[in-house]
Formats: structure tokens, sequence, C-alpha cells
């Protein structure tokens, strides 16, 4: 299998894998639906299999790419979290979707601390930014969350977006961001019911 060669993160809850066919009914529904619009979507078919395609292939030719979040105890998948980088983007990016029906539970937070955390240790790399469209307030507050401060001198990728960029390894390792991030995973992980106050939810 053309994925066999991604890395495996486990998380306290998670368990983040490469992309397999199997898991593309989950992709495509979500694409499909109005919970990808701020993505892109909704995609038709043949749009979204392309998509889930190129999730795959991102791996072979970046060296990097987006993982399928899975339960740690049901390995049932509840979204995707990762880097990005297809032609024409500026800058790497961390980039993040979680399913419709599994939204609200920490789970893009926990995913998408694991992984830059593996791009910032294991891949060298000295910074990331996400891509978000203005509207999308949910993701704008995780991004928020995670540390990242909108970058208005940055170059965004179609003019209809707002640029996040994230701490360095550096300013993680000199601040609380990093702690404040474990302690909320923490409350998520304690409580199924735990909503941080004064947050959009992922």
């Amino acid at each position: 299998m053309a994925t066999r060669n991604i890395p495996i993160l486990e998380t306290k809850r998670l368990v983040l894998r490469g992309p397999e066919p199997e898991d593309y009914p989950n992709f495509k529904a979500t694409f499909a639906s109005y919970r990808s619009r701020f993505m892109g979507g909704p995609l038709n078919p043949y749009e979204t299999w392309m998509l889930y395609a190129a999730e795959i292939g991102h791996w072979n030719i970046r060296g990097f790419g987006m993982w399928m979040i899975h339960d740690k105890h049901t390995d049932e998948t509840l979204g995707m979290a990762g880097g990005w980088m297809p032609a024409a983007w500026p800058e790497r990016e961390i980039a993040w979707i979680i399913w419709p029906d599994k939204a609200g539970h920490g789970y893009a937070l926990e995913a998408t601390h694991a992984a830059r955390r593996y791009f910032y240790n294991d891949l060298g790399w000295d910074g990331a930014v996400s891509y978000l469209d203005p509207k999308n307030l949910d993701s704008i507050r995780l991004a928020e969350r995670l540390g990242a401060k909108r970058d208005k001198e940055a170059a965004t990728v179609d003019n209809h977006d707002v640029v996040y960029r994230h701490p360095s390894p550096e300013q993680l390792a000199h601040s609380q961001i990093g702690h404040a991030i474990e302690m909320e995973i923490d409350h998520y992980a304690d409580d199924p019911k735990y909503q941080p106050k004064g947050y959009a939810l992922d």
C-alpha cells in the first residue's frame, strides 16, 4: 500500500495514520457536505475522488501530508490533520478538517498539535502557516488556540484567505502555549462534555 511508509502518531485519544482506501467514504461525505464550504466544497464525486487521491500522493511528492485521525479505542475516523503544500502554495501549511458529526470534542486541536510537533521535531520545520477563510471563525479560533497569529504581510493563496502564522519551534519552547494546549487536551480527555469557555469549537 502506498501509505505504508507514512509515520503513525499517537496522542491521548487518537491515532494518526496515512489515508487508506477504506477511509474514503467519510472523506467523500464530508467534502460533499456544507462542512467543506471553507475548503473549496461542497465537491461533486469526481472532485472528491481527485482530492482524496491528492491527499495520498502528496506524501510521496512532498514527504509530508495529511493524516487520517482515528479514535484510539474504536478506530473510527474522525477527520484529517497534517501538512499541505500543493503547487502554488506560498508556504507549508498546517491544515485540518473534522467530520460534521465529530466536531466539538477537541480532536482537531489534539491532532494538529501532534502533527505540528512532528513537523518541527522530526522534519526540522522552522515554522508553518494556516490559510483560512476569514468567515471560518471555528478554524480561526483553533489557530489562535494553537498560538498562531494573523500575518497581514504574508502572501495568501488566492487573495480570499487570511494567513495565520504558527509560532516557531523556538517560540513554542519559550512560551506557555504548548502547556496550555496540553491542559485543554487533558480537559477533553477527562470530560467528554467539556467545552472551552469563550471559544468557538473546532
